[in-house]
């Protein structure tokens, strides 16, 4: 069941979030090559991999996870948006020796760097697969979405947020680091860096209120008074959506 969730949270900030994914996309796209073959990291439910295959004239998508239930779900939403033939998967596990991937173009790692066990590693994989004048994109959270600002919840949100922080880095997640740097130490050049701020404003669809309860209710265990917030969701109109990305494109 929490597997499931995971699924559904990540499909559902594609959907919310669509303005982003659609701009960071584009960004992409006039710094790749026509026609490319771009290499999924951490592929997870395919929101970046159908969105590459899609808005990438010409794209080839090679969506690459460690979780075979994560490429099955990814298989059926390429092949129910037609995009079956420009999206293969390759189950692996990204911190031991990468597999053979064929020449390629775009390495895009979207919220997967982070869950690393040796960055470093995984850069020079990165480095060693792409063609020369290749790109890299690294694209990570800074913050974790907030729904609940400026409301009387404000405060229960935040302390779940600052336990979930405090769980990641007790679990060695690599969260906020200098991308940028790590990057140029695996041998990339040309590294630019850009902040994407992210604010939805009430009223907001019923896909918001779904994200918010998918996403809190991870959070729930964690904080005692945040389950009887997220079962309260429906229905409240004071609901938002702030956020901030920070991506990295480099060249090999």
């Amino acid at each position: 069941m929490a597997h499931d969730h995971l699924i559904e949270m990540l499909d559902l900030d594609a959907q919310v979030l669509s303005d982003y994914h659609r701009d960071l996309i584009a960004w992409v796209g006039r710094e790749a090559p026509a026609n490319p073959h771009v290499v999924d990291l951490g592929a997870g439910s395919g929101t970046g991999s159908l969105a590459l295959a899609r808005d990438l004239p010409g794209a080839r998508v090679t969506a690459v996870d460690v979780s075979p239930d994560m490429l099955a779900h990814l298989r059926a939403r390429a092949e129910a948006a037609g995009l079956g033939d420009h999206i293969a998967t390759v189950e692996a596990d990204l911190d031991r020796p990468w597999p053979a991937l064929g020449p390629v173009d775009v390495v895009w790692a979207a919220s997967s760097m982070h869950h690393m066990a040796d960055p470093g590693f995984a850069l020079r994989s990165a480095h060693a697969a792409l063609r020369p004048g290749g790109l890299l994109v690294i694209a990570e959270l800074d913050s974790f979405p907030r729904f609940l600002v400026g409301t009387p919840d404000e405060e229960v949100e935040a302390q779940a947020h600052a336990e979930a922080d405090k769980a990641r880095h007790e679990a060695g997640m690599h969260m906020h680091e200098n991308w940028g740097a790590l990057a140029g130490r695996a041998g990339f050049t040309d590294v630019v860096e850009r902040k994407f701020e992210i604010a939805l404003e009430p009223p907001l669809d019923s896909g918001v209120v779904r994200y918010a309860e998918v996403s809190l209710g991870r959070l729930g265990e964690r904080v005692p008074g945040l389950d009887g917030v997220v079962s309260g969701l429906r229905g409240r109109e004071d609901l938002s959506v702030r956020t901030e990305r920070t991506v990295w494109l480099a060249r090999r």
